[in-house]
């Protein structure tokens, strides 16, 4: 009999433990997971029975909680809401919040881990539980510029801190109004929601962020880096410089822009080729280089990768797998290379920064409503991409694009641009996406930015960077060091 009692005693303990241990694991170990699971509707709707904590730029609220007198009790309110979409996103009461709206869900509405003595404080004291504050990085004046200066063009621009790493700006249009879709009306919500989803024009896309684009001419940064910081090449290096260049394996034939050699003569060098924004030259650097050498540069940069910043970050990638003709075509950043402006504006980051790629950021801190800091945030390195020498190299290299290369809508009278255009092909009959990428000043970077101008920017085929997506940058680089 004891020993029956013993195994039956044994049992139950055993049973006793795995209860504690997985009680603890749920409601320790994966709160803020399961507080964040969009499908946990239980903890959406119980978010709204608190003060939600609000949204800041320069300390000024975007997104925030304010009291209502009906079940849930407030009312998530965004100013100037088409303005910051792509930063707030949106928290409805019948789905899946967005933006940093579901990234922050748990701090916002005070049920992260970290906040649990607050909660119990609230359930002691009897006060009114409330969120934490989330101070973003986003300038208020690149903000607006970058908005003013896209107009009511489709595409993204996205300015970044090189030394940190800030994101200053976040830009996607066309755009929405986050405040339709927090309503307390769910029929309301859910028309506005089905209206936005089947717009052709896909406003609810992050295009800064989550857009994927073949980057064309500005992944030639990429191209002539890996060249440079091999050892194997200078700027002086030269190549053939023939009017049409068959790729290799194929009865094609590719051409540069403008249709004639680059610069005239029987060679080139990388730094006419890469100032004038010619295609057979880097071809010809492509395939010398070889597939590998340049994806494992481009992984450097941030491509293949994924991060988050806190928002989730579409993968850019350059394929695996290439032959000869499609390297090639790979190495001007067409085939299957495809790029967000924000990887590309760590490009530009990275070369600005003396090669020291940092961490891209857009949350400065979170603050409990005590206003004692729950989290802040450090700049952090992603990697060295590039050796200072090949960054300041370059660096010159850019400047003269803008000076008087293909990038020459991009100068700002007293300063000196750092910059690279892209026109990027879609297909035989598809408008161009056309692109800018680069930094100011040159000489002690402050701001890295690239702008990215989708549909040819109304002008089908007849766009090209320097057109349409340089104007944009020089205006808002012209509005932030002015500021």
């Amino acid at each position: 009999m004891n020993r029956e009692l013993k195994r039956i005693s044994i049992f139950v303990l055993i049973m006793f433990l795995a209860l504690l241990s997985s009680t603890t694991i749920i409601q320790v170990l994966q709160a803020d997971n399961l507080a964040a699971d969009a499908r946990n509707q239980r903890t959406l709707l119980a978010s709204y029975s608190v003060e939600r904590g609000p949204i800041l730029v320069a300390g000024q609220p975007i997104a925030q909680s304010v009291p209502v007198d009906d079940d849930y009790k407030f009312q998530r309110v965004y100013s100037n809401g088409p303005l910051y979409a792509p930063v707030t996103g949106f928290i409805p009461v019948n789905g899946a919040p967005t933006g940093l709206e579901q990234a922050l869900n748990s701090e916002l509405s005070g049920t992260s881990n970290s906040q649990f003595f607050d909660q119990l404080n609230s359930i002691v004291t009897g006060q009114q539980p409330a969120g934490a504050a989330v101070e973003t990085t986003i300038d208020p004046v690149a903000q607006q510029a970058a908005w003013d200066a896209l107009g009511d063009k489709t595409g993204a621009v996205i300015v970044t801190e090189p030394k940190t790493g800030r994101v200053l700006a976040m830009v996607s249009k066309p755009s929405y109004d986050p405040n339709l879709l927090a309503v307390h009306d769910t029929t309301a919500v859910n028309d506005t929601y089905d209206a936005l989803v089947d717009d052709p024009t896909s406003p609810l896309i992050n295009r800064a962020i989550n857009e994927l684009n073949p980057p064309g001419s500005v992944f030639k940064l990429v191209v002539v880096a890996a060249a440079l910081d091999s050892g194997q090449y200078t700027p002086e290096s030269t190549f053939p410089n023939p009017l049409t260049f068959q790729l290799p394996g194929t009865d094609t034939y590719i051409r540069n822009t403008e249709g004639g050699n680059c610069g005239g003569g029987d060679t080139v060098t990388i730094a006419t080729a890469l100032k004038l924004s010619c295609n057979i030259p880097m071809a010809e650097l492509g395939l010398a280089l070889g597939q590998d050498a340049i994806r494992e540069m481009a992984e450097k940069f941030g491509f293949n990768t994924d991060y988050s910043i806190p928002l989730d970050v579409s993968k850019s990638v350059f394929p695996s797998g290439l032959n000869e003709a499609e390297t090639a075509l790979s190495s001007f950043g067409q085939f299957e290379v495809t790029a967000t402006p924000l990887q590309m504006a760590m490009v530009s980051a990275a070369i600005a920064n003396g090669g020291k790629l940092m961490q891209p950021n857009l949350v400065d801190a979170i603050t409990a409503p005590n206003l004692t800091p729950i989290q802040t945030f450090e700049a952090k390195e992603f990697r060295q991409v590039i050796s200072p020498e090949t960054a300041a190299t370059m660096t010159q290299m850019m400047v003269n694009g803008v000076n008087s290369g293909a990038a020459t809508n991009a100068r700002i009278d007293g300063v000196d641009v750092a910059g690279k255009t892209g026109t990027a092909e879609n297909g035989s009959e598809d408008p161009y996406t056309l692109w800018f990428t680069g930094f100011a000043p040159a000489n002690d970077p402050q701001y890295a930015i690239t702008v990215l101008v989708e549909n040819g920017g109304g002008l089908g085929q007849t766009g090209y960077g320097n057109l349409l997506a340089a104007p944009i940058a020089k205006q808002v680089l012209e509005a932030v060091l002015n500021k």
